[in-house]
């Protein structure tokens, strides 16, 4: 499963390979391995190629829309400018077709020997420069003790500004109304870096297993697959040098890995969790959730011994993609499946049903169950837009021609490659899903601390208090809606009510801080001017 243009750099002979690192060690002006657009603009001019071919060119290149190139980017984008020079159409389709890699040459680039002589220079002097200036360390004074002002943070992708207007701008003002305890805990850099995620939800027995497994072509550590609920933890399948599985609590704890949030949930749920590393060139661009099969009847009353629902709803904060399975004899949605669903608000745009074991019924079967398919679906998410279900059977088996017929097994195939690559597509996107999680998360953010404000000013100066936070609290959908009409918010922004009474019921309103309109103030800035700021820097060079 491919999920990148970028040429893989063994793609290439190994004296084209020397020709491209010596061009990228060229191109690179500040040396930290990344070609930036000003350095790209500067690079490939020598092509002569037009600016809309050059465009097009980074375009593909920086398929993940990270805003530089790494040297296996910076190849694609010089095989690119190759057959552009040959008269080629730029596409993103041009590479995977029919025109053989390894025999496309190096392009022609006109004035390349002045920009070598010039990098020569450039490093010569600097060696000298070193060699006759030795460095002087200053030294502090022992009886004075001053505070270390940090060096600003470098900002050489979208990331690493997210991170910085994060850290200056958002942060405080969600430590100083407590917005972590309410919505989600606070982010930190490993939050960032994670690698873009997929969770299975369905009901046991529903192929979630059996479809990571298509995916990756094999089991991954620890895999169970059987008709009764084998998977009985959430497993995050990642990449990793070798093939283990590492404990929940191991995993919660490690500062490189976007996990520690999960330790509100307790030590009952960590004993259900657990990370199954193996090297593989899917999981190198994304990670995999498989959860346990959702219960029906009786059993979802008395087997959880942990929030369920809760941990759902946030690995869906933190997903970039969350598939609901069905199986064609199992369309019935229990309570428990319904608060699960419930508990994904605010996600829906990450939402994909799919219909598997699709080829277990025939067509004229296959048409009802898609029909109370959507019918269940329309109850339960509530929502008028019709979900996208696809259709398949997600299995190392071939497709049942004497259930489904040849026009079934057609529309197997195109449904099938249809999910596959909407999961393709989701290493691209990751850039902007993380700058559209980060603008949703600023004003939410914001929201909350208008609605503590506003419930601090209800609050009375001497007498009364604990019955008036009672009042507030009981009244919670009414003072939303007093906050909402006073600063002229949309409704849907606001959190969930009963969820919010009940982290509400911990806490004394009256120990709250007023609104502070400075903390308001940079986080709407940040919003306005910031963020917009930031994906200019970061866009094609050639727009």
């Amino acid at each position: 499963m491919e999920t990148s243009p970028s040429i893989p750099i063994g793609s290439c002979t190994k004296e084209h390979q020397k020709i491209y690192k010596e061009w990228f060690n060229i191109a690179d002006s500040d040396g930290d391995d990344r070609i930036s657009g000003n350095d790209a603009t500067i690079f490939f001019a020598m092509s002569k190629l037009s600016r809309q071919e050059l465009k097009q060119v980074w375009a593909v290149a920086d398929s993940k829309r990270q805003g530089f190139l790494g040297l296996a980017e910076f190849i694609t984008a010089m095989k690119l400018v190759s057959l552009a020079q040959d008269g080629h159409e730029i596409t993103s389709d041009l590479l995977k077709g029919s025109v053989d890699i390894k025999s496309i040459e190096p392009p022609v680039l006109e004035g390349l020997e002045n920009l070598k002589q010039k990098a020569s220079k450039a490093c010569t002097n600097a060696e000298e420069n070193g060699a006759t200036q030795p460095q002087v360390v200053p030294k502090a004074p022992w009886f004075k003790s001053k505070p270390i002002t940090k060096a600003p943070e470098n900002v050489v992708t979208i990331v690493d500004g997210l991170k910085r207007l994060y850290n200056e701008k958002l942060k405080p003002l969600e430590m100083t109304y407590h917005f972590n305890d309410f919505a989600s805990p606070l982010l930190t850099n490993s939050d960032f870096d994670a690698k873009p995620m997929v969770m299975l939800l369905g009901q046991y027995s529903t192929g979630k297993t059996t479809f990571i497994k298509h995916l990756l072509g094999c089991d991954y550590p620890g895999a169970h697959i059987g008709p009764e609920p084998t998977t009985d933890r959430f497993v995050v399948v990642m990449t990793g040098p070798d093939e283990r599985t590492i404990p929940g609590n191991t995993m919660a704890v490690q500062a490189d890995m976007p996990f520690n949030g999960l330790t509100s949930f307790g030590g009952a749920f960590l004993s259900k969790f657990e990370c199954s590393q193996m090297p593989h060139t899917l999981l190198d661009q994304i990670t995999l959730v498989d959860t346990p099969g959702v219960l029906s009847g009786e059993k979802q009353r008395t087997q959880r011994s942990y929030d369920f629902t809760g941990v759902i709803s946030w690995f869906a904060a933190k997903c970039d993609m969350i598939l609901l399975l069905f199986d064609p004899h199992k369309l019935d949605i229990s309570d428990e499946f319904k608060r699960v669903i419930a508990s994904l608000r605010g996600n829906d745009d990450k939402i994909r049903v799919v219909l598997n074991k699709a080829d277990q019924v025939d067509t004229q079967q296959l048409m009802r169950v898609y029909g109370a398919l959507m019918w269940s679906l329309g109850k339960v998410l509530n929502t008028p837009e019709v979900v996208r279900v696809y259709i398949g059977s997600f299995n190392d088996k071939p497709i049942n021609e004497s259930a489904v017929g040849p026009l079934g097994k057609g529309l197997f195939v195109k449904e099938q490659n249809d999910l596959l690559a909407d999961l393709m597509n989701i290493p691209k996107k990751a850039c902007d899903r993380k700058i559209n999680e980060f603008v949703k998360r600023a004003r939410a953010a914001k929201i909350h601390a208008y609605i503590m404000n506003h419930l601090k000013k209800e609050m009375p100066v001497m007498m009364g208090k604990s019955k008036a936070q009672q009042r507030l609290m009981d009244n919670l959908q009414e003072e939303f809606g007093k906050v909402q009409r006073e600063f002229h918010l949309p409704a849907g922004d606001f959190p969930n009510v009963e969820h919010f009474r009940q982290v509400l019921s911990g806490y004394n309103i009256d120990k709250f801080e007023r609104l502070k309109p400075k903390m308001i103030q940079a986080v709407d800035d940040m919003l306005g001017y910031d963020v917009p700021d930031l994906l200019k820097k970061f866009r094609n060079p050639y727009d």
